[in-house]
Formats: structure tokens, C-alpha cells, sequence
């Protein structure tokens, strides 16, 4: 009865952190897109990330869809270059969704690239190509790198998909993708504060912490130029992006709980039966007698009997 009990209660603060979260997810900008909005940053994120050597920051067409707006998830840095339509996205969180999302975005931007071209035209419209990209600096994934596909949503899986769409995930926390970073200095002392920002705010209050972390960066030349001007913008950033982060890993746990106790209530049942099954199929692959096999799992011998070939 207490175990149901605590499950009712799941239930309940899981439904109640949903509906905190909602209210909260009100868009606002973020440390990452505002550093690298600046033309001579997102270039030399982009040469870093492609091996190129543009030097002209003009060569980039910043497409960014600044009112779309998804479920309050905004659209972070788009541009085209070279013909290609890159998207850039910052997550602080996993989320196995970014290839849907993505496909909504790219779907605005042609929609707002083709707004002057004819679709029922007898010569074909070309596009840009499109490339997703998601900067991950969250605490859940160890990996340096990984790839999600719209296709891995589809209920019914295919091995060939009408509709692909392939996002390519990095980590950039401290310590990942050292290629990647020694490349792209901006990108590197971005990753320095994030860790300075959660090293302060596990020992004090979480606004001191991000004025600390700021300060201590500017002191050591870490995003010095950048911070120095955006001081306040900042600091008010940072506590919006860490309580959010820390706001969605308490629905996370909200949602393994109850996704926990409800497969204990349906499926208990049925596993404890599979796993009693399959020790005694254990135990007479090793020549246990039938007696002791029954007196181990509490069935009779002749269940054990009907059990064994059965299987």
C-alpha cells in the first residue's frame, strides 16, 4: 500500500513540474547565441567545425528565423555560406527530439527563401543545402559526438526512409572535441566559463556564483572583451539558462519515475514470471534434479515438467 502511495504522489509532482515548466519556457536569448551571433565568431566556429579558412565574416548570410518560434524553443543561429544553409542549435540538455524540430525550422527557412519563386514553374527551384548542427554542453551525455535521424521517431521503423533528417550533436564541454576547440578559441574559453559558472554554483547562491564566474573570467582573460561589455545581459542569462537546466533535469527525473512506476504496475508481474522461468531452465541445463529445481522456485514438478517442454 505505501509503494501505491508514493506512486500516486509521482504522479502528482510530475504533473505539477510540467505545468511549472510551460510557464516558464518563455523564449529568452542565450550566452552561446549571443556570443557567436557576432559574425567573426560564428565564422570561426564554422571554419573550425569544416576545416576552412574563410577570413571574410560578409561571406556568411546570418538567416537566423528570428520569430519562429516552436513550444518557446527559438530557432538559435542560422546562415548560408558557399551555398550551403547551416543551422546551429545550443542544448544544455539531451534532447532526441532536435532532428523533429529541425525539420520545422528548415521547412520556415525554404518557405521564407522561396517566398519570390514560383513553385508551379516548369524550371526547378534550387535550395541551399541543408546541415544541422547541435552544441551540447549538458552533464547527461559523456560522448564527444553523435547523430540522431528524424527516422529513429517514426513509429513503424524503415530501413529505407521517404524523409531523413540527420543531426550531428558535439559536445562542448571542457575536455571534448580538443580538435574542435583548439581551433575555435572563442568556443574553448565559452566552455571555461560554463564549468566556472557550475564549479561557483555548487557552493553558493546561484546569482553570486554567475557574478563570481563572470569576474573571474574577465580577471583571466577568459571571453574578457565580451563580457566586460555585456556584464549585466550576461549574468541575468546564465541564471535564466541554469535554473532552466536545472528545471528540466527535475522533469527528467519527474518522467523516469513515473514511467518507472507504471511499468512496475503492468509489468512486475510478467517479469518476475520470465526471470523464474529462466532460472529454472538454468538450473536444468546444470543437472539440478526436478525436487530441488521446485523447492528452489516454489513450482511443482509438474508444472516444472510442462515448463521444460514448453520451452
Amino acid at each position: 500500500m505505501a509503494k501505491r502511495k508514493n506512486r500516486k504522489v509521482t504522479a502528482k509532482k510530475i504533473r505539477k513540474t510540467e505545468i511549472t515548466l510551460t510557464a516558464n519556457r518563455k523564449y529568452k536569448d542565450t550566452v552561446f547565441r549571443m556570443l557567436f551571433s557576432d559574425r567573426k565568431n560564428l565564422l570561426s566556429l564554422y571554419n573550425a567545425i569544416n576545416g576552412t579558412a574563410y577570413e571574410n565574416a560578409d561571406d556568411l548570410e546570418i538567416v537566423t528565423l528570428e520569430n519562429a518560434i516552436y513550444m518557446g524553443m527559438k530557432n538559435d543561429l542560422a546562415f548560408i555560406i558557399d551555398t550551403s544553409l547551416f543551422l546551429y542549435e545550443h542544448q544544455s540538455t539531451y534532447n532526441p527530439n532536435m532532428p523533429l524540430r529541425d525539420l520545422f525550422y528548415i521547412s520556415s527557412e525554404y518557405q521564407k527563401l522561396g517566398d519570390h519563386k514560383s513553385l508551379y514553374s516548369s524550371t526547378q527551384q534550387k535550395i541551399p543545402a541543408p546541415n544541422f548542427i547541435v552544441f551540447y554542453n549538458g552533464t547527461e551525455k559523456k560522448a564527444d559526438r553523435w547523430e540522431n535521424t528524424l527516422s529513429e521517431a517514426y513509429e513503424t521503423p524503415t530501413t529505407d526512409p521517404k524523409l531523413e533528417l540527420k543531426v550531428l550533436t558535439l559536445n562542448i564541454n571542457e575536455g571534448h572535441n580538443k580538435d574542435l576547440m583548439e581551433q575555435c578559441h572563442t568556443l574553448r574559453e565559452y566552455a571555461q566559463y560554463v564549468t566556472k559558472v557550475r564549479e561557483y554554483a555548487r557552493t553558493t547562491e546561484l546569482n553570486t556564483a554567475v557574478e563570481q564566474a563572470v569576474n573571474d573570467c574577465i580577471q583571466n582573460g577568459i571571453l574578457a572583451e565580451f563580457l566586460r561589455k555585456h556584464k549585466s545581459e550576461v549574468i541575468a542569462m546564465s541564471i535564466f539558462e541554469y535554473d532552466k537546466e536545472e528545471e528540466e533535469k527535475k522533469l527528467r527525473k519527474a518522467e523516469y519515475e513515473a514511467g518507472y512506476n507504471i511499468g512496475y504496475d503492468t509489468g512486475y508481474g510478467s517479469g518476475y514470471d520470465i526471470g523464474k522461468k529462466e532460472i529454472v531452465r538454468q538450473m536444468f541445463n546444470a543437472g539440478e534434479p526436478f525436487e530441488k529445481i521446485a523447492q528452489y522456485t516454489g513450482y511443482e514438478v509438474c508444472e516444472l515438467k510442462k515448463m521444460l517442454e514448453e520451452v
